[in-house]
C-alpha cells in the first residue's frame, strides 16, 4: 500500500507540474486514464480535491498547492541522489535538460558538448528551444542559457562564451537607398525590424550607450518577429535595419551580405552564461556538462 501511495503522489506531482494528464502520462510512461484513476484514488483516500480539472487545463487546488510545496522538491532530491549514484559506475550517465535559443545551441553548446557525448555515451542531452524566460526550477530543467546581464541573483551563472556586442545591420541594397544612420536618433527615420519580447509581450526598445550616455529608441517598421532568425532573413532581404547580438550576424557581416553601422554606440556586455539553481546537488553528468561548457577566456573562433 505504501508503494502505491508513493506512486500516486508522484503521479499527482507530475500532473500538477505539467498542467495536463496527457503530458504527465507521456512523462511517466503510462496512459492518461491510468493516471486519472491514480489521482482519483489518492483524492478519495485523502478525502480532499487536489486538482481542478477543466476541458483545457489542470491546476492544483489550494490543498494541492500545499501538498506540492511539501513533497514536490523531495522527488527532485530523490532524483538528484539517484543521478549521483552514477559516480559508482564506470561512466557517468543520465539526462541533462537545458533550455536555450537555437543560435547559441548551434554556435556554442553543440560544438562544445559533442566531444563529451562521444566520451560518455550514457549521457543524454535534451534541449528546449525557447526565447522566453523559463522558470527552470518549475519546468524541471537542469540549466538554461541567457545573456549574463539577464540572470537572477539566486542562480549560479558561469560564462560559456566571450563578451558580445549588439550589432546594427542592414543589407548593402538597403543602405544604397537610405542614408547610413550615425546616431540612435537617426534610426527613427528608417525602416527597422522589430522584436516582440516573449515574456513581457511588448516591443523591444533599442538601447545604446556611448561614453556613458545611454539612449533608448522606439523604432518603427513593417515587420515584427518574436525570434531572431527571421529578423536576420529580413535584413538580408533588404527589408530594414536589424539590431541583434553580433554572433547572430557575424557570418553575414564578414561575407559583406550585411553592413554593420553605429558600432561605437554598442558597448560590450556579458555574453552567454549557463545558469542553474544554487541549491541543487549536481549529478556527475551535469558537472561534466558544466566543465565542458565553461569559457576560460580564450578568443572565440
Amino acid at each position: 500500500m505504501a508503494r502505491r501511495n508513493l506512486n500516486d503522489l508522484l503521479a499527482f506531482v507530475t500532473v500538477a507540474r505539467e498542467g495536463s494528464f496527457t503530458k504527465a502520462a507521456g512523462t511517466l510512461g503510462v496512459t492518461p486514464s491510468a493516471l486519472s484513476q491514480a489521482i482519483r484514488g489518492l483524492e478519495e483516500r485523502l478525502e480532499i480535491r487536489l486538482l481542478t480539472r477543466t476541458t483545457r487545463s489542470v491546476a492544483p487546488t489550494s490543498a494541492g498547492e500545499r501538498l506540492m510545496n511539501a513533497i514536490g522538491h523531495r522527488f527532485d532530491e530523490i532524483e538528484a541522489e539517484l543521478d549521483a549514484l552514477t559516480e559508482l559506475r564506470d561512466k557517468p550517465a543520465g539526462t541533462v535538460r537545458i533550455t536555450c535559443g537555437d543560435n547559441v545551441l548551434h554556435t556554442v553548446l553543440l560544438p562544445k558538448l559533442t566531444p563529451l557525448l562521444r566520451t560518455y555515451p550514457d549521457i543524454k542531452l535534451e534541449f528546449d528551444m525557447n526565447y522566453g524566460f523559463r522558470d527552470i526550477v518549475a519546468d524541471r530543467f537542469d540549466a538554461g542559457v541567457r545573456m549574463g546581464n539577464t540572470i537572477d541573483n539566486d542562480m549560479v551563472a558561469i560564462p560559456i562564451g566571450p563578451p558580445l556586442q549588439m550589432a546594427v545591420v542592414a543589407s548593402p541594397d538597403y543602405f544604397a537607398a537610405h542614408p547610413i544612420p550615425k546616431t540612435p536618433a537617426d534610426l527613427t527615420a528608417h525602416l527597422c525590424i522589430n522584436q516582440r519580447m516573449p515574456t513581457s509581450g511588448g516591443l523591444y526598445v533599442w538601447d545604446f550607450e556611448k561614453r556613458g550616455q545611454k539612449v533608448n529608441v522606439r523604432v518603427d517598421g513593417p515587420l515584427i518577429f518574436n525570434t531572431a532568425p527571421p529578423q536576420v532573413d529580413a535584413a538580408l532581404a533588404g527589408l530594414g535595419i536589424a539590431l541583434l547580438p553580433e554572433d547572430e550576424l557575424m557570418q553575414h557581416i564578414e561575407s559583406d551580405r550585411l553592413v554593420r553601422v553605429m558600432q561605437d554606440w554598442c558597448p560590450p556586455f556579458a555574453g552567454y552564461h549557463l545558469y542553474y539553481p544554487s541549491k541543487r546537488q549536481p549529478s556527475p553528468a551535469f558537472s561534466l556538462v558544466v566543465k565542458a561548457l565553461r569559457w576560460s577566456g580564450e578568443r572565440a573562433g
